[in-house]
């Protein structure tokens, strides 16, 4: 096992030893890294992360953007970390990491009593998740369970949910608590646990108040970004950020976008900006060439730090996808000062979006509703940028501080040894 390099960490003055959190997840994620840095930073908090594949770390082909990934942003500052070994390390890069070599002996001291007093794991679907749950269980550390599912994954054959139900039964268990990132998520724990595993709400968040720095700070380049983009001065902006895949019906907006501009808005028109990159990009151009539009621009991808640029040029941002369980740019776009159109797959919206207000909500898969629910932003000069100063409020209270404290209510729950 390898030691990443971290930032110091804060000194506890309690004079109580600190509670000893252990969190294992698969790889280092772009999302997650403020949130590990927020926990770090708590006093009576020792955190050790344990990573099942360093692949994000090292630069990776991402076959959703289809393109090579090294994320700008650090993953690996601010709060201690390790690399489990893999029992047979192939050296090919993925997410799902194999069983690792020694976990059992790293979740005990030398004496062969627990070295951590709860461990929160990231997802159950892993051979590393179940590996984690079982050791635990079988060394007494209570564990926490934290996963983006939903009840849309439901979508199976009689004899697969059958399946399920049977392995949470087991599953559950082996959990002391679970962790539910918003409404969605809270129903399938309720769904599959019944009320016999507590929760405590640990809601999907970003780093807010990043976002809207850095969107304020590209105000004063936006002439800039403009001028790379081709887009005249005064015309509103329609944003899509995300991976151009089938599943995220950029061609719906594309669709949408066509017979906006054919029936509506034909004064001052938006453009469309497509940010990023896969599978789907040569066809959406394709499409936009047969379609002959003009004001559509493809940016291809974008690393992280880049997409405030994005933001604050934007009027509206519209995610159409299905089956996108929590959709953590929408969180972004937000924070940003973004107006949000969303589809009804994208799960954030039961927690964000209040339709009319914040941004539009259309069932998934209807262009009419979606062309509707831009004619409804655009409805007046101003109806975006109210939407989005709402928008932004209504972000403010989901939060790096509403994930601690529940974490640490969760933490008091099941070790007795923290105040909440």
């Amino acid at each position: 096992m390898n030691a990443s390099t971290h930032t110091k960490l804060p000194e506890n003055r309690s004079g109580k030893p600190p509670l000893r959190l252990a969190y294992l997840v698969s790889h280092p994620i772009q999302y997650q890294a403020p949130l590990l840095r927020r926990i770090a930073a708590e006093q009576d908090i020792e955190l050790t992360v344990l990573f099942g594949s360093d692949f994000s770390v090292r630069g990776y082909k991402d076959h959703g953007f289809g393109v090579e990934v090294a994320w700008d942003t650090p993953l690996l500052e601010g709060y201690r970390s390790e690399f489990l070994r893999p029992i047979r390390d192939t050296g090919a890069v993925s997410p799902f990491a194999p069983i690792s070599r020694g976990l059992y002996r790293r979740l005990q001291r030398a004496d062969g009593t627990p070295a951590f007093d709860a461990i929160w794991v990231h997802g159950y679907a892993s051979l590393n998740s179940l590996q984690a749950i079982l050791y635990a269980n079988a060394l007494g550390i209570p564990v926490l369970l934290r996963a983006e599912s939903w009840l849309a994954d439901r979508e199976r054959s009689d004899l697969k949910l059958a399946a399920k139900s049977l392995f949470f039964r087991i599953l559950g268990n082996g959990i002391a608590a679970v962790l539910p990132i918003g409404t969605t998520n809270s129903a399938y724990w309720t769904h599959y646990f019944g009320h016999k595993v507590p929760q405590f709400l640990m809601p999907y968040a970003v780093d807010n108040t990043h976002f809207a720095q850095s969107a304020a700070a590209a105000h004063l380049g936006r002439d800039q970004l403009r001028a790379e983009l081709n887009l005249d001065v005064g015309r509103p902006v329609i944003l899509f950020a995300s991976k151009l895949q089938e599943r995220k019906h950029a061609h719906h907006l594309l669709h949408a976008y066509h017979d906006l501009l054919s029936s509506h808005l034909r004064d001052n028109p938006p453009y469309l900006i497509f940010v990023g990159d896969g599978e789907q990009r040569g066809a959406l151009e394709a499409l936009t060439t047969a379609l002959n539009l003009d004001s559509v621009r493809f940016a291809g991808f974008r690393n992280q730090s880049q997409l405030p640029r994005f933001f604050d040029l934007a009027d509206v941002f519209v995610l159409p996808s299905r089956h996108e369980p929590w959709g953590l740019i929408v969180n972004e776009a937000m924070a940003c000062g973004c107006a949000v159109i969303a589809s009804s797959d994208v799960g954030s919206h039961v927690d964000l979006i209040t339709d009319g207000v914040e941004g539009c909500i259309f069932p998934v898969g209807d262009i009419p509703a979606l062309i509707n629910a831009l004619r409804r932003v655009f409805a007046t000069s101003q109806t975006a940028s109210r939407m989005g100063e709402l928008a932004r409020q209504r972000i403010s209270f989901w939060t790096f501080k509403e994930d601690i404290q529940g974490l640490r209510a969760a933490l008091a729950a099941v070790t007795g040894k923290l105040k909440v």
